[in-house]
């Protein structure tokens, strides 16, 4: 009597099965969504650029309505940590400091002069 077991064959096709599948993530349209990634990525490097640029945590996420906290938080983390580790001095952001030396140079004392010259006028005429 011969007998033929099949164990073997079955386990030669799951292992085959199991090689096979294992690249499905390669596979487009079966991984994540790729702009998901990106977005993810951009806010990691808004957080390292917060960081860098001085700026608070609170700072960072008022400023970025839309990018995830987390991921802005996981850029920022990573940031403190390179610039600690080399020994770096962030550059401190210049957005704020920008508006201020703007009015500060154009002045427009005279434009708000002649606004409440013109209502006066025109309210003497009513």
């Amino acid at each position: 009597m011969h007998r033929t077991s099949a164990l073997p064959v079955v386990r030669l096709l799951a292992a085959a099965a199991v090689l096979l599948l294992s690249g499905c993530d390669k596979i487009p349209g079966l991984g994540p969504d790729p702009r998901v990634a990106q977005r993810e990525e951009e806010s990691k490097a808004i957080g390292g650029a917060c960081r860098h640029a001085l700026r608070g945590l609170e700072d960072c996420y008022t400023l970025n309505p839309k990018a995830s906290k987390a991921a802005i938080f996981a850029g920022w983390k990573e940031m403190d940590a390179y610039m600690r580790e080399n020994k770096l001095d962030g550059t401190p952001a210049v957005l704020g400091q920008a508006d201020k030396s703007a009015r500060e140079k154009s002045p427009r004392p005279e434009a708000n002069e002649n606004e409440s010259r013109s209502s006066g006028a025109g309210r003497k005429g009513s």
